[in-house]
């Protein structure tokens, strides 16, 4: 019998978190057939291992390498054998109703390809998760002296809709992509995640093609899902460098030079401003100058990209 939704989840060296992400995936789900497909990404904390000994009901895929956040989901989509797949963070914990309210979501919507939950913190606050898309305009204001100056420009409060405060259900741009459910015919017709955005931005390139392919693409109120936000990426220690990289990548899809050329001098600053706020602490000799060369190290690997 095809399940009516495949929940994968990524896994990368979040043992704890996991285990009580899966636990909550026990619940009856309101008498939806569920399977649940764990990718673990070549963790070194026994996650696979906790996975095979406590939940044998799960499908596991041992990676043995990381593939990185697309390559580990898409690993989890090619398992899959659901009418939707759900896409979800080892980071979380779905409240006993969510699946349904989801999956009944897209069945009353047939426009619709994609539908993400509310998101709450631990301590019941809500996370302002949705974001528009980002555009050449946002480059010259996110993390530059725009910002600096004027932290609450119109640019980016748009950018990061500050003037909504997640309560209602709405269309959105970018959903958050730590819960997001996905008919599979939307996954056939406009692919899987681009594996090149190793990372970061992965979501933000399928929710933008989504949109092209003219779906439209919703945030659930009424479905709600705990986040340990930054839980299950908190250990990459290539954070920064990556998210730069990944940028770079995304806009020279979507924008072609111009976005090259706005992300690589947005990297330029913020290596100058790194090497100015080094300078604050140290004197200028050896030590300084060891500094420099390390941060314009990390530059030259990502404006190779």
């Amino acid at each position: 019998m095809t399940p009516d939704v495949s929940v994968v989840v990524l896994s990368w060296n979040t043992q704890q978190l996991l285990r009580e992400c899966l636990a909550a995936l026990r619940c009856g789900h309101g008498g939806l057939n569920v399977e649940v497909v764990v990718v673990d990404n070549a963790s070194h904390d026994g996650s696979a291992d906790m996975v095979a000994r406590e939940f044998p009901e799960i499908r596991l895929q041992r990676n043995s390498i990381n593939r990185g956040y697309a390559g580990g989901v898409n690993d989890g989509i090619a398992l899959a054998q659901g009418a939707s797949v759900l896409l979800l963070g080892s980071d979380t914990r779905v409240a006993p109703d969510a699946l349904r309210r989801l999956h009944d979501f897209l069945k009353a919507n047939p426009k619709a390809g994609a539908v993400a939950p509310r998101l709450i913190n631990p301590d019941g606050s809500i996370q302002r998760a949705c974001m528009r898309f980002p555009s050449l305009r946002t480059v010259l204001w996110w993390d530059t002296p725009l910002q600096h100056f004027f932290p609450e420009g119109k640019e980016l409060r748009s950018y990061q809709m500050k003037e909504w405060d997640h309560r209602g259900t709405r269309r959105v741009d970018q959903p958050p992509g730590t819960c997001l459910l996905v008919p599979r015919a939307v996954i056939d017709r406009v692919g899987v995640m681009d594996e090149q955005l190793w990372l970061f931005f992965n979501d933000v390139d399928w929710s933008l093609r989504m949109t092209k392919a003219g779906y439209e693409l919703w945030y659930l109120d009424e479905a709600e899902v705990v986040h340990h936000l930054g839980g299950s990426t908190r250990h990459y220690v290539d954070f920064a460098a990556e998210w730069h990289r990944n940028r770079i990548r995304f806009y020279r899809k979507h924008f072609h030079s111009l976005g090259v050329l706005f992300t690589k001098t947005a990297l330029l600053y913020v290596g100058l401003r790194q090497c100015v706020r080094v300078k604050r602490h140290l004197p200028f000799g050896a030590e300084y100058k060891a500094n420099v060369k390390q941060i314009f190290g990390l530059m030259r690997g990502v404006l190779r990209v």
